[in-house]
């Protein structure tokens, strides 16, 4: 019965994935050539400015998506811990974000940070003529919309996870610190949430994949632009495959990506697997 899944997932998965790396050896543009040359793409891709920026974009945009959104998810989990009035009302609030496609999210921020009829045309149009919020067409500042937009996706997301964490803590620990007089920050601080290390694991290994295949998203919202100061390492590929007709450096881009991929997950995978050899 597994039999006919198994054949398909060695096919369209890791038979690809042998075909995208044999195909970043050769000179393929845009038709694949099967002739091994080497790493020449890899040294197109790595002397590219455009790929640059994108790189440079992944780990800008992914360590700010990554740590305030923990950082915001941990805050939300710990206020709604509280045992707070409409506390399900409240949580599906702020789980909501999480119910709409990334394209969704992408096309409301794009109309919230128009400058002609966002939030800036708004504020303007209140009084404040000389407000100014432009990020969205600033090459400098556009990518920053795109970590706003994404940490409003999975803060909701992260919240949820910390907040089962928060849940799943021995009540009677807690009783037996508040007895003893230790205050709520410090209980938190030096209790609750060192004993949820798996689960921030667990967050980070979430946010930093979404991060890295962050590709619709970036194309609602900004289209790569203005010009290419949004690009990501997903975008770089699509552009290359589907636009530019560059088969050869799509397929390096997408071999570069998975290897950052495997650096996250692997040490993780690594690590939950001693743990229960243990």
């Amino acid at each position: 019965m597994l039999a006919p899944s198994f054949i398909a997932m060695l096919i369209f998965v890791y038979g690809f994935i042998g075909w995208t790396a044999w195909v970043s050896l050769t000179r393929s543009r845009l038709l694949p050539r099967y002739e091994i040359e080497g790493f020449i793409q890899y040294e197109r891709l790595f002397s590219s400015l455009r790929w640059d920026t994108a790189f440079t974009n992944l780990f800008l945009f992914g360590g700010l998506f990554i740590v305030i959104s923990m950082i915001l998810g941990l805050a939300l989990a710990i206020f709604l811990d509280q045992n707070i009035r409409a506390e399900g009302a409240i949580r599906t609030i702020y789980l909501y974000p999480m119910a709409l496609s990334m394209i969704v999210t992408g096309t409301a921020w794009k109309w919230i940070l128009n400058p002609g009829l966002g939030l800036e045309a708004m504020v303007q149009g209140w009084g404040f003529e000389g407000f100014k919020f432009d990020w969205l067409v600033n090459p400098d500042m556009a990518i920053y919309t795109v970590v706003l937009a994404a940490i409003w996706q999975s803060s909701g997301f992260v919240m949820a996870l910390f907040l089962a964490g928060l849940r799943s803590v021995d009540g009677e620990i807690i009783k037996a610190a508040q007895i003893d007089g230790i205050p709520n920050w410090r209980i938190y601080s030096a209790i609750i949430i060192p004993s949820m290390a798996p689960i921030f694991l667990s967050a980070f290994i979430v946010l930093a994949h979404l991060a890295i295949k962050s590709f619709d998203l970036v194309i609602a919202l900004t289209g790569g632009g203005p010009g290419f100061s949004t690009d990501l390492p997903a975008t770089y590929m699509f552009a290359m495959a589907f636009s530019r007709g560059d088969i050869g450096q799509a397929a390096s881009s997408a071999m570069v990506m998975m290897g950052v991929v495997f650096t996250i997950v692997v040490p993780y995978l690594y690590s939950e697997l001693r743990v229960k050899n243990d």
